[in-house]
């Protein structure tokens, strides 16, 4: 508790501190951005029936315990249904009887174990019920557990902003990002916004109203722009058409209103944001500490030290984000490595080149990122510890 005060009287003294332009150019360019980002979700946030399938394609759920296995009535060697007593969803509280897969890359099942099951009112009586999947909400919740308890041991009160930003995030997600995409908004538009929202509220909320938060956020801004503009700019020029794969082509088919070649761009950005987010943080942060620890250290000096931490971040980050998306991408390469495709053709494939796209246009984020927030930092950091040391010496 004393540690997470002490940052926060740190903050709030290094804000007093800072020169009265500086703050202001900080608020002219802080203030803009939060307005515009609320008054665009207002007025872009959709209503409840945006971007929803036609009748037929979306299934209702229910939710049950399998009690029993059974034999399929036809007799069928290795064909099995279960008696499943639901909890939740069409028919709940009650038993039925679902159909399940079969064969030999089938699943195994065991009585006690949690499902999902499809539920189709206009099929037969005894096709209602169909597996669709495992019910994993107990593990996942526990998982959660573990990680929120994780972190609020690691983090303490900081952790409590930074699971509630989390929290909002998706929220924001759910109810605004995708059911505007789903109802054919622009989609760099609605990624823009949805990206500056997540950055205002993650910063903000994680990290203190504190000068260094504002540096991380604008050069967050100004590094997503640049991701932003090489992605639209490569998206273009690779002609690249969003139907590279069965996903894309089902969502077009039951939601035409989508630009798929725009949600790819949307990707790109919301993509981008987590890894730029952690760099222009641990960028001003650095050059806080260096300033803490030297009050009297130019803005050259502060800025030589923090891009020497910033090369080893961003060449572990770079890599970080480039394996990210091959391990997205894993089976489909095992599939063209299997086939033999050669490696020219594999990657100019708009499966596989938009990975690249991505990857690449990505780490030109984080590369901007680094001198931008640290540059950035270093002025603001300078001024703020020289006058630190001026209201010492001066009440000495």
């Amino acid at each position: 508790m004393t540690r997470t005060h002490g940052h926060a009287h740190r903050a709030a003294a290094d804000n007093a501190r800072a020169p009265l332009l500086m703050r202001f150019v900080l608020a002219a360019f802080v203030v803009p951005l939060v307005a515009a980002t609320l008054v665009g979700i207002v007025k872009l946030w959709p209503d409840s029936t945006a971007g929803k399938a036609p009748e037929g394609f979306a299934l209702e759920r229910a939710h049950g315990t399998i009690t029993a296995l059974n034999d399929c009535k036809d007799g069928r060697t290795g064909c099995v249904t279960a008696t499943v007593d639901l909890t939740s969803g069409p028919g709940a509280p009650g038993e039925v009887t679902a159909a399940l897969i079969h064969g030999a890359d089938a699943p195994e099942y065991l009585v006690g174990d949690d499902v999902l099951l499809g539920y189709a009112p206009k099929a037969p009586a005894d096709e209602r019920y169909t597996f669709v999947d495992f019910d994993r909400t107990s593990p996942l919740l526990l998982l959660a557990g573990v990680f929120v308890v994780g972190v609020l041991l690691l983090s303490r009160w900081r952790g409590v902003g930074s699971l509630v930003s989390l929290t909002g995030s998706l929220v924001l997600i759910v109810y605004f990002t995708l059911p505007s995409l789903l109802d054919g908004q622009p989609p760099l538009l609605i990624a823009v916004l949805t990206a500056s929202a997540i950055m205002i509220g993650s910063l903000y909320l994680s990290h203190g109203i504190s000068l260094r938060s504002s540096i991380a956020l604008i050069g967050t801004v100004a590094a997503l722009a640049l991701t932003g503009v090489l992605g639209l700019l490569f998206t273009e020029v690779g002609q690249f058409t969003g139907f590279a794969d069965e996903t894309s082509s089902y969502l077009k088919t039951i939601v035409g209103t989508v630009d798929l070649s725009g949600l790819l761009l949307a990707g790109l950005v919301i993509g981008a944001l987590g890894v730029l987010d952690d760099v222009t943080v641990t960028q001003a942060a650095v050059v806080w500490e260096l300033a803490e620890a030297d009050p009297l250290a130019s803005r050259r000096s502060l800025f030589t030290q923090g891009m020497r931490i910033g090369r080893a971040h961003v060449a572990s980050t770079v890599n970080t984000l480039v394996l990210a998306y091959v391990g997205a991408t894993l089976p489909l390469l095992l599939i063209f490595s299997a086939t033999e495709v050669p490696f020219a053709d594999l990657v100019t494939l708009e499966v596989i080149s938009q990975e690249v796209v991505r990857g690449l246009v990505g780490s030109l984020g984080i590369i901007a990122a680094v001198p931008i927030t640290t540059g950035l930092a270093a002025v603001v950091a300078a001024q703020t510890a020289g006058e630190r040391v001026h209201q010492t010496g001066a009440g000495r």
